[in-house]
């Protein structure tokens, strides 16, 4: 059935408002006409349903079926705030937008796995859009997180741009490192798309009224008995994040990450600071970049599904895919931009991780110190921590918006299980951009423990932003040396703050607890107290490794 929506004084506010608060693009023409539950039979005879929203009216020049189409699928459905964004917004700017539930929600047939069917579904969907008499514009790909990967999993024929949105190529695979569960992440997820087509589950999400039921299930143990706690049955996909790492031949076919650097599309990615997909992403673009594809990059101060960071995904859908879908050469534009956080500042590159930039040693000093050179000789620090009183998750990236990206982190710097290593008042701006890491010495008397390490900028009147973070799992024998990869960053520490690092062994209920057994972590359930110590002399160096540019790497 085909509408034509009333374009009142509501909807043309609700317009005004976003084009502003979001810094949309402005619209071509407000007018716009939907055509909803469209039937697409996928090659296997199911049927999935899309709504099609077009312009009224063509732009000036221009006739309605050969204006670009922006094909977005989505597992989230296709009402309310993503409904009016890939569907009203991007009509208003003079394109098409199919939005496609995948199989399996919101009223499309078969059985929703996650990412087992997107490449299948993808194609089927672009032979139909083919036939479509509207349809004679090229196809961008577009859409956020999980409708960001299936742009990967479509083989596209007439698609002339992508414009995936805190997405990978490998989705979920990217959390699953071995030994290792983002447990808030997994939780979020599974009851979100186990209960988003519950009434008011939108509302519910939105005003926290889940959180305790959530959080009942991320306490429970043993982890492979969390679905259950969650959902009172078994969750198909949590099992499976549970037995199978990234390292699985069990992923085969829904890893798309080993064929990025053969799509010839165009492709502009954008991403945030604070997503949970972000290091991935960057591994994408810089595929894409090796095999010679041209490939564009923005990094915002985001985090994931920030709005402000939605917005931008959409505009480059209108400002860029659009003028490729039209045969039109878009603006000029290096092919990395990023905002530099601290600076506060967009600045444009020609590569990621940016030339120019030297890795540079801050070492963990005894006293709390962070300096320039290690210490000769001196103890190591240490703590217990204790997995029935975790050290707790204080911002950064993950899922749930709730507690999500730059925090005031002098909370967690209080508690006895957190380590926290401060430089001297920097005399000059310190400015980082690329790849973090961190080798740190530990010893622990448990046969399995964590190492999580954080970077925070502190500024002068004492409080502890962070900046990139990451946890890894250890089997320590004897004194180890541990290698954390913190997720990439662009930040400039300016004049009169100082740069502080915190070593702990947990980020709960962001990453799962270790219980120090050195049992598998899907069936462990009895906690041990783990006593942990922090080396740091000539011996054994720990140190942060930070990419400074060299104007600026200055040590007091």
């Amino acid at each position: 059935m085909t509408t034509r929506p009333k374009m009142d004084r509501t909807m043309r506010a609700v317009g005004w408002a976003a084009q502003r608060a979001l810094k949309f693009p402005p619209a071509v023409d407000r007018g716009v006409t939907v055509e909803k539950d469209l039937q697409i039979r996928a090659d296997d005879g199911v049927l999935l349903l899309a709504d099609h929203w077009a312009p009224a009216n063509a732009p000036d020049g221009e006739r309605v079926e050969q204006l670009p189409v922006v094909l977005v699928r989505t597992a989230y459905g296709s009402g309310g705030p993503l409904g009016w964004m890939y569907g009203r917004a991007l009509a208003e700017r003079g394109m098409h937008a199919l939005v496609v539930r995948s199989r399996g929600t919101f009223g499309s047939g078969g059985e929703f796995l996650a990412m087992r069917h997107e490449r299948e579904d993808g194609l089927a969907t672009l032979r139909w859009l083919a036939d479509q008499p509207w349809a004679g514009g090229g196809v961008v790909l577009a859409g956020s997180s999980y409708f960001g990967y299936t742009q990967w999993a479509d083989a596209p024929v007439q698609v002339k741009a992508m414009v995936p949105h805190i997405a990978s190529s490998r989705l979920a695979v990217t959390l699953l490192r071995p030994d290792r569960m983002e447990l808030d992440t997994l939780m979020n997820w599974v009851w979100n798309t186990s209960t988003q087509e519950r009434p008011r589950a939108l509302m519910r999400g939105m005003l926290g009224l889940d959180r305790k039921h959530i959080d009942k299930a991320m306490n429970a143990l043993p982890l492979v008995d969390g679905d259950k706690v969650l959902l009172g049955e078994e969750s198909t996909f949590y099992q499976e994040c549970l037995h199978h790492d990234q390292d699985d031949p069990y992923w085969k076919g829904v890893d798309l990450s080993g064929t990025v650097g053969d799509v010839t599309v165009p492709v502009s990615s954008v991403t945030g600071w604070y997503d949970i997909f972000l290091a991935d992403q960057l591994r994408d673009f810089q595929k894409l970049m090796e095999a010679g594809r041209n490939p564009r990059l923005t990094v915002g101060p985001w985090w994931h599904a920030n709005a402000r960071g939605m917005a931008a995904s959409i505009s480059e859908v209108v400002d860029w895919g659009a003028a490729l879908a039209r045969g039109e050469a878009p603006a000029e534009r290096a092919p990395v931009r990023l905002f530099v956080m601290g600076a506060d500042q967009w600045r444009d590159f020609d590569q990621w991780p940016p030339a120019g930039y030297v890795e540079q040693r801050w070492h963990l000093n005894p006293g709390a110190a962070l300096g320039a050179t290690p210490t000769q000789e001196a103890p190591p620090s240490s703590f217990t921590y204790d997995p029935m009183s975790p050290t707790p998750s204080l911002g950064g990236p993950k899922l749930d918006a709730n507690g999500v990206g730059p925090k005031d982190n002098r909370p967690l710097e209080k508690r006895d299980d957190v380590l926290t290593f401060t430089s001297e008042v920097l005399e000059t701006d310190v400015e980082v951009i690329g790849e973090v890491s961190a080798e740190v010495w530990v010893r622990a008397d448990r046969p399995s423990c964590d190492v999580f390490v954080r970077l925070c900028d502190v500024s002068p009147n004492g409080k502890s932003t962070n900046i990139c973070d990451d946890l890894v799992k250890v089997r320590p024998d004897g004194i180890t040396e541990v290698t954390v990869r913190l997720s990439p960053t662009a930040h400039v520490f300016r004049r009169g703050h100082r740069i502080r690092v915190q070593v702990s062994a947990g980020a709960f209920p962001r990453f799962a607890r270790n219980l120090g057994s050195g049992e598998p972590i899907a069936t462990a359930v009895t906690p041990h107290r783990t006593t942990m110590e922090v080396f740091h002399d000539a011996e054994h160096p720990s140190a942060i490794l930070l990419p400074v540019k060299p104007a600026t790497a200055q040590h007091r």
